[in-house]
């Protein structure tokens, strides 16, 4: 019997619009801390959109995104393209 995920997300931080607020850490402290410098990435896969999220952190992801003040978290249904965004990772 196969079990297929209901959704499938993918996430990164656009750090160039993140302020440090730490708002996506709270609401989903296993998907996002702050690097050095205070900027929020994900910690699944360094902040590269490329692994999903597992089922179980979706509701957190949403509440995430839906409490970021400058909508600097991505959410896609597919990987991000790590060449444009190779200078984000936190890792």
């Amino acid at each position: 019997m196969d079990h297929q995920p209901e959704e499938v997300r993918y996430t990164r931080v656009d750090q160039d619009t993140c302020i440090s607020c730490g708002a996506c850490e709270m609401a989903a402290p296993d998907i996002f801390h702050h690097n050095d410098e205070g900027l929020a990435f994900s910690i699944i896969d360094g902040n590269q959109g490329i692994r999903p999220i597992p089922e179980e952190l979706l509701m957190d992801l949403e509440d995430a995104y839906d409490g970021c003040p400058t909508e600097s978290i991505l959410i896609s249904d597919s990987p991000f393209d790590t060449a444009v965004h190779s200078g984000d990772n936190n890792e």
